[in-house]
């Protein structure tokens, strides 16, 4: 009785990865992933006590002022410019990025410079925000703003605003200290000398992924 052999196809005997991605780069995507899910179970979190409320602190109520506007009532006006800064910074770090595919070191300097003063820029915004709202007296445990109805609100919006936000800072933060490291290697030549920027690049998906944080952010707790 004759055997039949059938011989498996090897797709990848190792050496090159099938997609074209190092070890860093596929390290980075891991992180980041494993990122995702941590910030994406504190949104849940929130979103299942926020619709289970019956009522909710207006954030057109909550949000409304403006640095240097007294008591202008300027509904989501700033963080409307934060989230303009951050989606601006991610536009020169995609710049950053690409400088650094064509080897010219000059560009990726001045781009990396402009990240990091969007970055910084956001900070500082956030920073006034968090202040702000600390003197009208909210505060993890403490806050002071109605629903919508007119009762009182419990402190699972104040704890859960602090929390989120202040986790994508601490972020943000994170990402320009990264960006300060990657910017002082360009101007020291050190990815001249490797012979590619692989580094920018890394660090701009960790960039990119603060960004796209915040739009998720930016809707829960400014939008709904």
């Amino acid at each position: 009785m004759d055997t039949a052999v059938t011989a498996k196809k090897k797709w990848w005997s190792g050496g090159h990865s099938p997609f074209n991605v190092s070890y860093g780069k596929l390290m980075m995507w891991y992180f980041l992933m494993s990122d995702a899910f941590t910030f994406g179970a504190l949104l849940i979190a929130y979103g299942t006590i926020r619709f289970m409320s019956p009522s909710w602190p207006d954030p057109n109520e909550v949000f409304h002022a403006f640095p240097g506007m007294g008591h202008t009532n300027l509904p989501l006006l700033f963080v409307s410019l934060m989230t303009f800064i951050l989606i601006m910074s991610s536009v020169t770090m995609v710049l950053a990025v690409h400088a650094g595919k064509m080897r010219d070191r000059k560009a990726v300097v001045k781009w990396m410079v402009w990240t990091i003063i969007g970055g910084s820029a956001f900070l500082a915004c956030q920073a006034w925000e968090w202040t702000h709202l600390h003197e009208a007296g909210a505060w993890w445990g403490r806050n002071p703003f109605l629903n919508v109805d007119g009762t009182l609100a419990s402190t699972n919006f104040t704890n859960f605003f602090f929390t989120i936000t202040g986790f994508h800072g601490l972020h943000v933060t994170s990402g320009v200290v990264l960006n300060c490291i990657i910017l002082a290697n360009v101007l020291k030549g050190t990815y001249e000398e490797r012979g590619h920027y692989e580094m920018v690049e890394k660090v701009g998906l960790y960039w990119h992924f603060v960004d796209l944080v915040w739009v998720f952010v930016f809707t829960c707790f400014y939008l709904l």
